[in-house]
């Protein structure tokens, strides 16, 4: 067996591995996994391995990412490596493979300084966690020190043809699909109420060519006081709600994030953008709709919306953890 960096002239061998073990429930497209980690600023070629056998046949890949000083919009995850994927064949499960890539990128995150190594939650990543299917996963990364943090889930729903639908109206609030002119009070919005993840995605969405045509957005008196993204197979790249559409019969939708200013919370606003992103998907024809990474049950249940799927947050730190692998 031999580890070798991953390069994308083995993006073809790693995206009919995945699919060989995962793709029954996550089905990968390669212009997926090329969006989400040859594409991604935050790809760290150094922890980013695979193994192939004597005939050069890829049977494990790891993704890790870092942020990187100066390639990123804005400030957030420094001193955080993330895994995005480590994947081994089946027929070379118990052979040492996972735990030879695993240790590769944590040592490469070492050298990098970095103190805490998150499985998923990465930019562009595929998972929020490790998905509640995989238990035996979750159990030999706790063997080699990764901690149980949160749980989160997809939610989903389908709506039947005719089904009614509407937008939501309160006297002096506006919800509506912003254009290109609101892109600077879009972003302004995002850097006082969220900076970080949800504001660098917006940026990236903006450099990958949208339009505005994925966010729901209310003003009150002119200013945006809250937003919700909504996506299709339109979108000008696959967002996480519809990274599982061959999964559906027709196309899939997806709702979320969704932020409201804090000192408006607790008024329905978010429930009235989450109503008038539906409304806009369903406008589209969309009778499938997903909504990702939420730990908010309750709140999205009220819409008729079930989970999907759910996810284990670990995460380890590098400073403490006892290294010893059981």
């Amino acid at each position: 067996m031999e580890c070798i960096p991953f390069s994308l002239d083995r993006l073809n061998d790693v995206c009919q591995l995945w699919n060989r073990e995962l793709g029954h429930d996550f089905p990968m497209r390669c212009e997926l996994f090329k969006q989400n980690t040859i594409l991604d600023k935050t790809l760290f070629r150094n922890g980013s391995w695979i193994t192939v056998d004597r005939e050069n046949k890829v049977t494990g890949v790891i993704i890790s990412k870092m942020w990187h000083e100066g390639d990123l919009n804005v400030d957030f995850g420094r001193g955080t490596g993330w895994i995005q994927v480590l994947v081994v064949d089946s027929n070379y499960r118990n052979s040492g493979v996972g735990t030879t890539l695993l240790r590769k990128a944590e040592n490469a995150f070492k050298q990098k300084e970095i103190s805490k190594i998150v499985l998923g939650k990465d930019p562009w990543h595929f998972f929020p966690g490790i998905p509640d299917e995989y238990g035996s996963v979750k159990k030999w990364f706790e063997r080699r020190g990764y901690a149980y943090i949160h749980r989160v889930y997809d939610m989903y729903r389908h709506y039947s043809v005719g089904e009614p639908c509407r937008l939501s109206r309160r006297r002096g609030v506006r919800f509506f699909l912003m254009g290109k002119s609101d892109k600077g009070k879009l972003l302004a919005f995002l850097n006082k109420c969220f900076p970080g993840r949800w504001e660098y995605e917006a940026i990236q969405y903006f450099e990958r060519g949208g339009t505005g045509r994925e966010y729901v957005i209310f003003e009150i008196n002119g200013e945006i006081k809250g937003f919700c993204r909504i996506n299709d197979s339109r979108s000008p790249f696959i967002a996480p709600n519809t990274y599982w559409a061959p999964l559906f019969d027709s196309e899939l939708g997806g709702i979320g994030p969704l932020g409201v200013d804090p000192e408006l919370r607790g008024r329905g606003y978010g429930t009235g953008l989450v109503q008038a992103g539906i409304y806009f998907l369903r406008k589209r024809g969309i009778q499938h709709v997903v909504i990702d990474w939420t730990d908010l049950r309750e709140f999205y249940g009220k819409l008729g919306y079930r989970v999907w799927k759910s996810y284990g947050q670990y995460e380890k730190d590098l400073l403490t953890t006892d290294e010893t692998v059981h």
